[in-house]
C-alpha cells in the first residue's frame, strides 16, 4: 500500500499502533504521559503543571507559495499554527524551537524577514525563541516546536466529549479558505476585502487566551479548526467514540465570504485553517463561555447517541440529512478532498 492510499490519518494510526508497543508502565516517562499521539499537543505531568509540546512543519509548494506570501507573513503563520495547537489544549505557550531547511541561494534578507515575522506573535503571547536547527535543502522546509504548560491542573482534550453536549465554535469560518482561493487567482475582489482575506489566510490569530478561558469555564474538550470544521469535528468524535449532528444553517460563515463566494458553505465546512476553537460542553457551560469570551460563540449542533450515517452528520433546517463525500485537507492524498452534495 502506498501513502497516497493510506492517507495522513491512516498513517497516524499506523505509527500510533507501532509505537504503542514500546509503552512501558514501569518507566517514569510513560507513567507521566497524559496525552500522546492523536491530539493537538502531547501532554505529560510535571511537578506543578501539565507540560505541553507540539510541532508543525510547513513545506514550500505544499503549505505555501513564495510567489504569493511574504517572508514576514510566512514567519507569522509558521508560529501561529503551533500556538493554535497549544490554544486547543487550553495551555500557555512558553518556548519555541525553529528548524529551517533552506536552499543555498536564498537571500539572507529573506531569513531576517521571516524571523521578524515571528517576533510580534511571540511577543504577544510571551514566547521565548529558545533554539532550533539549520540545514540545506532544495526548497524551504520550516519546522517549529512550541513547548508550554497548563494554566491550571486541567487541559482540553479530544477524547472527553460526552453525549448530550452541544457543539460550539468561536468566531467565523471560511475566511482562510476564501483567502486561499483569492491568492490562487480564482476571484478578484475590492482592495479592502482582499486585504482582510489575505490577512485571514496568512496571518491568523491563534485563540490562546480563549482556550484558557474555556478551561476556566469548565469546558473539557476542544480542537482547533485546521483541517476543516467537518474533518476536525470528526477527529474529536473518533477520539471520544461519539457522533455529531451539525445544523449547517447555524455554521457561522464570515460575512465577507458569504457575500463574495457562491461556494461559501463548502469553504466554511471543509476549507480549514481558520484556527478558531471547536468545542463541546453542556448548555450551561456554553452560556458561561459566551459571556466570558470577547468573540462570538455559536452553537452549531449536538453530540448524540443516535445512529447516524457518519460520525459527523450534516442536517438542514428541517432536520433532513445532507449527504456529502469528503472531509477536507489530508496529506499524502495531496489535495483537499472533493466535496459533493447530493
Amino acid at each position: 500500500m502506498k501513502l497516497s492510499e493510506l492517507g495522513e490519518f491512516g498513517l497516524i494510526d499506523l505509527i500510533h499502533n507501532i509505537t504503542d508497543k514500546l509503552k512501558n508502565p514501569q518507566q517514569t516517562s510513560w507513567q507521566q504521559l497524559l496525552v500522546g499521539i492523536g491530539d493537538d499537543a502531547a501532554a505529560w505531568q510535571s511537578d506543578n503543571h501539565i507540560q505541553l509540546a507540539t510541532t508543525d512543519t510547513l513545506v514550500q509548494d505544499v503549505h505555501f507559495d513564495l510567489n504569493t506570501v511574504t517572508w514576514e507573513e510566512l514567519g507569522w503563520k509558521a508560529l501561529a499554527v503551533n500556538l493554535s495547537d497549544i490554544a486547543a489544549m487550553g495551555g500557555v505557550p512558553q518556548y519555541a524551537l525553529i528548524s529551517l531547511a533552506l536552499p543555498r541561494e536564498l537571500e539572507v534578507e529573506n531569513v531576517s524577514q521571516f524571523i521578524n515575522g515571528i517576533l510580534p506573535l511571540a511577543e504577544e503571547f510571551g514566547v521565548a525563541i529558545a533554539g532550533g536547527n539549520l540545514a540545506t535543502a532544495p526548497s524551504v522546509v520550516i519546522t517549529i516546536t512550541v513547548i508550554g504548560c497548563s494554566k491550571s491542573k486541567t487541559i482540553l482534550k479530544r477524547s472527553t466529549v460526552m453525549s448530550g453536549e452541544q457543539i460550539a465554535v468561536t468566531g467565523h469560518l471560511g475566511l482562510s479558505a476564501a483567502g486561499l482561493e483569492m491568492l490562487q487567482g480564482k476571484i478578484s475582489l475590492a482592495p479592502e476585502t482582499s486585504t482582510i482575506l489575505r490577512h485571514g489566510h496568512l496571518q491568523p490569530m491563534p485563540k490562546v487566551k480563549e482556550g484558557q478561558i474555556l478551561v476556566e469555564q469548565g469546558v473539557k474538550s476542544a480542537i482547533d479548526i485546521s483541517d476543516g470544521l467537518v474533518a476536525d469535528l470528526d477527529h474529536i468524535c473518533k477520539s471520544s467514540k461519539v457522533s455529531a449532528k451539525v445544523k449547517v444553517e447555524q455554521v457561522p460563515v464570515h460575512p465577507l465570504v458569504k457575500a463574495n463566494f457562491p461556494n461559501y458553505e463548502q469553504l466554511a465546512l471543509y476549507g480549514g485553517e481558520d484556527y478558531e476553537l471547536l468545542f463541546t460542553a453542556n448548555k450551561r457551560v456554553i452560556e458561561q463561555v459566551k459571556h466570558a469570551l470577547n468573540c462570538p460563540v455559536t452553537v452549531i449542533g449536538d453530540i448524540t447517541e443516535e445512529t447516524l450515517p457518519n460520525r459527523v452528520t450534516l442536517v438542514d433546517s428541517k432536520g433532513n440529512v445532507i449527504p456529502y463525500e469528503g472531509r477536507g485537507w489530508e496529506h499524502f492524498r495531496n489535495e483537499i478532498l472533493e466535496v459533493k452534495f447530493a
